[in-house]
């Protein structure tokens, strides 16, 4: 039996986030037990397709408040192993404060909590079994965001690739000229678009983009330079604007407004949006790049006697050339059934960040203040909401991401409300650090002059939401 003042599973930018908060708590006399199924820690970063890049400025992805020695200006935007190298370095600064016994390659078997504590049993790869006795315990599952397969398809004729196992600038795709069809209209999908349209000049690429998805204007949300002083939307003003704007009926109403202001459209019309970023210059590129733009959903490749048909689930079909290639990037986000567990236990022990008892949006921030409050000995006693975000989005994904952002402008109310200025103040994640500190301090006194009125109408709307989907969103 291995023991430990908290056992956190989950090592991804939720997992570090509640080590680096934690190890604030602790000293070097207490211990972090740290699991992860993955070999290292970096969470999905570890499994994603090779050519992805954060999608805001490097700084605002940390750790608690622990800085990058990436030694590049603000506004770069962050590689692959550039990422997985900060969380490493992450994990080495919260094992200078605090005791960390990592298990990485080791997945949780079973878990239960008591009135003693929590004990934990755990299995490795090789079969070696691990039992752990907690006093606190951290769920950081965050999304749960596992590799995309290939699409399984019925033709012989089609190359079926996944971006997370397949790299479209490998040489193998370079010794071949053939049109790229790209299934999805996401962020891994752009991005894709976006690598293809540049690898390869001149050569056909297509998108069948579903809905299609509109981003955040990177541009206008962190301009460079002396622009910050007086250009942009602070990301806090830009998201409580958006949750005064929805009352949990107007979906449509609050997307074409959004769309008219903050939002870019690399593939119009787009319907579905999920917090991603662009700048104008990368939508021009993917929008002026790309040949063809199916707003259809992918079903099938199936060999007919004229050639390589695609089959669409609207019934819709086109013809393309033989030996093609199908990239599935048709996105990670909520596509699980899982069972629901309530962010916090029965006996105030275990901390829960997943989908299916969502407080803040972002689980990097949910990991980050939950855990705070964990420790201070108000999670319990704080009566945030919870929303059920897998049951919301089977129900009504349009309505789910307006939802998220309105509760966690609710719940960070509340959070206000119950902590030290510090952990809001020393909080590396927060969007609103892009800008000079005078807009920062005009935006917080805003914040705290209206915070209460608004949480008000916050609560209205999670209501209403909750009574027209049937779904839980509310306290616990």
């Amino acid at each position: 039996m291995d023991q430990c003042d908290v056992c956190i599973v989950g090592a991804g930018i939720a997992g570090l986030n509640a080590a680096a908060v934690a190890s604030q708590y602790l000293s070097r006399d207490h211990k972090i037990i740290l699991i992860d199924r993955r070999h290292r820690p970096g969470g999905m970063w570890s499994d994603t397709y090779p050519y992805i890049r954060l999608h805001q400025p490097h700084p605002l992805f940390t750790a608690g408040n622990i800085k990058w020695t990436l030694g590049q200006e603000r506004s770069y935007l962050a590689t692959k192993p550039e990422v997985l190298d900060h969380f490493t370095h992450c994990l080495d600064v919260i094992k200078k404060r605090v005791q960390v016994i990592e298990y990485f390659g080791w997945t949780v078997d079973s878990h239960a909590e008591s009135a003693d504590g929590n004990r934990i049993t755990a299995q490795s790869e090789t079969g070696q079994r691990l039992a752990i006795a907690a006093t606190r315990v951290i769920k950081a599952n965050g999304f749960g965001v596992n590799p995309n397969e290939p699409l399984s398809v019925s033709s012989e004729q089609i190359h079926s690739v996944s971006p997370d196992f397949f790299d479209i600038r490998s040489e193998e795709m370079h010794a071949s000229d053939t049109p790229i069809w790209i299934v999805g209209g996401g962020k891994t999908a752009m991005d894709t678009a976006y690598a293809a349209v540049t690898e390869y000049p001149g050569r056909e690429v297509n998108v069948i983009a579903g809905a299609g998805t509109y981003f955040i204007n990177r541009d206008d949300m962190f301009p460079n330079g002396a622009r910050r002083l007086w250009k942009g939307t602070l990301p806090t003003r830009m998201f409580n604007e958006i949750a005064l704007r929805f009352d949990g009926t107007n979906e449509d109403e609050v997307r074409d407004w959004f769309q008219a202001t903050h939002g870019l459209e690399p593939i119009q019309p787009s319907r579905r949006f999920f917090n991603g970023l662009l700048s104008e210059s990368e939508a021009a590129t993917i929008s002026s790049g790309l040949n063809t733009v199916d707003m259809e959903y992918f079903d099938d490749a199936i060999d007919q006697p004229d050639g390589l048909e695609i089959l669409y689930r609207s019934g819709e079909t086109r013809l393309i050339q033989p030996g093609s290639w199908l990239v599935n990037c048709s996105g990670y986000l909520l596509r699980t059934d899982t069972e629901y567990e309530p962010y916090i236990s029965t006996y105030g022990t275990t901390l829960s960040i997943n989908t299916r008892s969502v407080t803040i949006g972002f689980s990097s921030f949910a990991s980050y203040f939950l855990t705070h409050l964990l420790f201070l000995g108000k999670l319990d006693e704080t009566p945030l909401y919870e929303l059920d975000g897998e049951d919301l989005a089977r129900k009504s994904r349009e309505t789910l991401i307006w939802t998220a952002l309105t509760l966690g402008q609710y719940n960070l109310s509340l959070i206000f409300d119950a902590v030290p200025n510090k952990v809001f103040l020393n909080c590396g994640l927060n969007f609103d650090r892009w800008y000079p500190i005078p807009r920062r301090m005009l935006e917080t006194l805003r914040f705290m002059r209206t915070h209460h009125n608004d949480r008000e109408h916050h609560r209205q709307t999670l209501g209403a939401v909750r009574e027209r989907f049937d779904v839980r969103c509310g306290p616990l």
